[in-house]
């Protein structure tokens, strides 16, 4: 149960419902909708275990789970809706040890948030983006907006002042503390006159925060005239390639990838950012048949950054953007063609020796909370035997 949701609508539920849900079960629900829209949750049944939320409950979060504010925690009574601020949502369900019952179900939507600002944490970028309507009606021109370093001019349109402000430049502040990496600026309007003036000058301050899983955006407005604030969530641009041979200097190019069985796979992950003090590491990869089903027929080759399977090997990577490992080629039994991967890899701060990039094997399963790392799903595939090859190994 659980798992990373980005339909703009549907319907979340307990496992089994409307039978009983089983017992010490854990499902955690990530919805993530458009950009400058919010997410919308309505209750529809709640059937558990006690009126005191201490046995089984369901919580809802405004975010990522770590990270974001308790919007409500439930088990019984009426069927509430809850909105988010942003366009992120975070559902959870525990049950524990004792009885079950039917559970809930509930119906989320996404609804657009209306604002005269808007900011995108891109991978490369943050792009923010203020209506000239908002401003004419604050007494102000588009050429009166500028960036902390009034060398980086935005582009103007007939409707909009839209910046493209890089994370390593444009007087872009980087911060770093105990579990996020900051990346700062500030858009400028500002009153014109030299003895007097009658408006106050707007800040809006841009911030991108990296945070357990997401990126985080925030806008406001300061000096407490107009206050604005904007939070979207998105995800690292991250993907996965084959490369001919363990110089990684040609891509394989061709989808299916056709191979002989137990022939060396050579793969490289490959961050997309602008933002050179990062590091991948390849966290867990499951092979399937299936490139929707990781759980009912799988193999796995790594987890938690232990090796599964004797052929799989890591290579010295000279970036930290890329990571590089190798396993031998098979095939599954059955009358199953295909096989493909799904990689869950970390992205870190580059020298933080505490995060889980620097650690290695383990097999903890709570993070530290001293680092700073994310997780990104990244499916490749499919990979099929080569017709009339000769099998050289047993799978």
């Amino acid at each position: 149960c659980g798992g990373s949701i980005s339909d703009s609508s549907g319907m979340l539920q307990s496992p089994y419902y409307p039978g009983s849900y089983p017992n010490n079960a854990d499902c955690e629900w990530e919805i993530q909708v458009e950009s400058n829209f919010r997410v919308t949750l309505t209750f529809r049944d709640i059937v558990m275990q006690s009126s005191t939320c201490q046995h089984d409950y369901i919580e809802i979060y405004d975010g990522p789970r770590h990270s974001s504010p308790l919007l409500g925690r439930l088990c019984s009574g009426s069927f509430p809706t809850y909105v988010s601020s942003s366009n992120m949502m975070t559902v959870c369900f525990h049950s524990d040890s004792r009885d079950s019952f039917r559970g809930f179900q509930a119906h989320y939507s996404s609804i657009p948030a209306d604002h005269n600002t808007t900011l995108l944490c891109l991978p490369d970028y943050m792009h923010a983006v203020v209506s000239r309507d908002y401003l004419q009606a604050q007494g102000y021109s588009a050429q009166m907006v500028t960036l902390s370093d009034d060398r980086c001019r935005p582009t103007v349109t007939p409707r909009e002042v839209v910046f493209n402000i890089p994370y390593d430049g444009c007087g872009t502040i980087r911060e770093e503390n105990n579990d996020t990496i900051n990346y700062s600026n500030t858009i400028k309007v500002a009153s014109s006159g030299y003895i007097i003036k009658r408006k106050k000058n707007i800040n809006l301050h841009i911030t991108c925060k990296m945070l357990q899983k997401t990126w985080k955006q925030v806008m406001y407005a300061a000096e407490d005239t107009i206050d604005v604030n904007e939070y979207q969530f998105g995800r690292y641009d991250m993907n996965i390639t084959f490369y001919d041979s363990s110089a990684f200097s040609q891509q394989v190019r061709s989808s299916p990838y056709f191979i002989d069985l137990n022939q060396n796979l050579y793969l490289q992950a490959c961050l997309h950012s602008s933002d050179p003090n990062l590091k991948v590491f390849v966290d867990t990869c499951v092979a399937s048949p299936d490139p929707h089903d990781f759980n009912t027929l799988a193999y796995d080759i790594v987890r938690n950054g232990c090796p599964r399977d004797s052929s799989y090997t890591t290579f010295y990577s000279p970036y930290g953007h890329f990571a590089r490992f190798k396993f031998n080629a098979f095939e599954f039994m059955s009358r199953h063609p295909s096989v493909y991967l799904k990689c869950q890899l970390m992205v870190c701060r580059l020298g933080d020796y505490s995060s889980r990039c620097y650690r290695g094997c383990t097999r903890r399963s709570k993070r530290d909370t001293s680092s700073v790392e994310e997780k990104v799903d990244v499916v490749v595939g499919p990979i099929q035997r080569r017709e009339g090859a000769a099998q050289s190994g047993d799978t």
